[in-house]
């Protein structure tokens, strides 16, 4: 090996000790400029579209990725199934998206993870029956593919108590090889069949087992710290303790969909979208993205000027534009925005904040019933999930007595009761008028990606207000949590 050689090798070995140490950007920086030399490096580019999306830049990680292609990577299917979920979680590309795993499914049929993700795209279109059939489909090549029977049990309806699929379940998680993340996705699975066929006793104990296999997967470390959580509340009620005055905005206002999970905000959201001039935009990434770039957020607040303030809301505007491309009025519906309407009011003086509540009992029970991310750790426990929401609700509290014009409750109980009447003076909120294809959300053909995707196909009904009632003698932790929602009557 040349001189040339040895000090091309030399840097390659740095490029990786960085990557390995977790420093993103020096190493690509690194590798970059290995590529510079000796561009017909695979794994090279390989590992800088795998760093290029972490460190939140998805069209270079994609341009990465296609030169891996292009320079003969070995397993092209696995680049195919990166390039796809790029596409589709940080692009909204979805189309694109598809071709990508339809690109890695030509290389190999039976390559499962793409099967998945095709899966998943057809259930995000409420297209029931293909999704049952590729998840089928994931089982019968890889038996012990867990996740894929437990997608299968949840695009499932209707179960009855000797349906064969809790038996393969119940099966699944007795034995002691299935890892506590795959435990979970079936536990999980499990209670919503079980509920589903009305055992109420042991959906309940299943949601139980599901949680605390969550909880060991996501390790100690990740655990619900209640004192941490109060005083985090209370630096964002000291950060934005007044309302800081800022010329208006000429663009049309954005429009937050927020409040706790589980308490409606989807079906809001699909409303809405039935309206000619809205989008429907679901969990944007955006606001909290912005948070992140302010650390240490709320503190560093205080120090922004107007102008670091109006290029925050540009980048914003921007980052929604691009995944909207000529929308009118796109919603942000991120439950858990609750938390920074401080930062998104300081953006945006005239955002427009739609607040969606529910029976506390019924949203609480749902969250726990839900496998969120390891990042709601409060969602794992009852008592955690209760305090949780009493700080919620302290916080919004705050919201309202800053910008109490701004921020409109919508109830999700008294929608399913009287729709038009709850949701025309939502829309009014939004500068929108009366339009009669608002409630007929469940007849359109959308992408929806949140555990809501079968509830908005269907039309309106009433059978999840008062849903705890079924699980009254399990959930004395929650109700405990909650008195102080519940006054007794006079």
């Amino acid at each position: 090996m040349d001189e040339s050689g040895a000090s091309l090798e030399a840097a390659l070995r740095r490029a990786s000790a960085l990557r390995e140490a977790g420093r993103y950007a020096e190493s690509v920086t690194g590798y970059r400029e290995v590529l510079a030399r000796r561009p017909a490096l695979p794994n090279a580019w390989y590992n800088v579209g795998w760093m290029e999306r972490r460190l939140g830049r998805p069209e270079a990680a994609l341009d990465a990725y296609a030169e891996a292609l292009r320079h003969g990577a070995s397993g092209p299917e696995e680049v195919h199934l990166n390039r796809g979920v790029i596409l589709l979680d940080d692009l909204n590309r979805v189309e694109e998206a598809l071709q990508a795993f339809n690109a890695a499914l030509t290389l190999n049929p039976r390559f499962t993870p793409a099967l998945l993700n095709v899966a998943n795209i057809h259930e995000d279109r409420g297209a029931r029956k293909e999704a049952e059939a590729l998840y089928a489909r994931v089982v019968e090549i890889d038996p012990g593919c867990w996740e894929g029977l437990a997608r299968l049990a949840n695009v499932r309806s209707g179960f009855r108590p000797d349906d064969p699929l809790l038996g393969q379940l119940e099966q699944a998680l007795a034995r002691s090889d299935v890892a506590p993340a795959e435990r979970a996705s079936l536990g999980f699975a499990l209670g919503r069949a079980l509920d589903s066929a009305g055992d109420y006793e042991r959906a309940f104990a299943a949601f139980v087992a599901a949680n605390r296999a969550s909880a060991e997967s996501a390790g100690k470390a990740r655990a619900y710290n209640p004192a941490a959580h109060e005083q985090y509340v209370d630096s964002l009620i000291a950060a934005f303790s007044r309302v800081r005055v800022r010329r208006t905005a000429t663009q049309a206002p954005p429009v937050f969909i927020c409040g706790m999970f589980r308490s409606g905000s989807t079906l809001l959201e699909q409303a809405l979208a039935g309206h000619p001039r809205v989008t429907a935009g679901g969990e944007i990434p955006l606001m909290p993205a912005l948070a992140a770039q302010l650390a240490p957020f709320p503190v560093a607040m205080a120090d922004l000027a107007d102008s670091q303030l109006d290029a925050l809301a540009t980048q914003y505007r921007d980052g929604v534009a691009k995944l909207y491309p000529g929308a009118d009025l796109v919603t942000d519906k991120r439950p858990d925005n609750f938390l920074l309407l401080g930062l998104a009011k300081s953006l945006f003086p005239e955002a427009r904040i739609l607040h969606t509540v529910r029976d506390p009992l019924d949203t609480c029970l749902s969250t726990f019933f839900l496998h969120l991310d390891h990042s709601m750790a409060y969602a794992k426990d009852l008592a955690h999930i209760g305090h949780y929401f009493r700080q919620y609700r302290r916080l919004m509290a705050h919201w309202k007595t800053l910008w109490p014009a701004d921020i409109h409750d919508f109830d999700y109980d008294t929608f399913v009761r009287a729709p038009r009447e709850t949701l025309e003076p939502a829309l009014r909120f939004c500068g929108l008028e009366w339009d009669d294809r608002c409630l007929a959300f469940h007849e359109r053909d959308s992408n929806v990606r949140t555990a809501s995707v079968w509830q908005v196909r269907e039309p309106l009904y009433q059978r999840s207000s008062g849903r705890a009632r079924a699980y009254e003698s399990n959930i004395a932790p929650l109700r405990d949590a909650l008195q102080a929602f519940y006054p007794p009557a006079s």
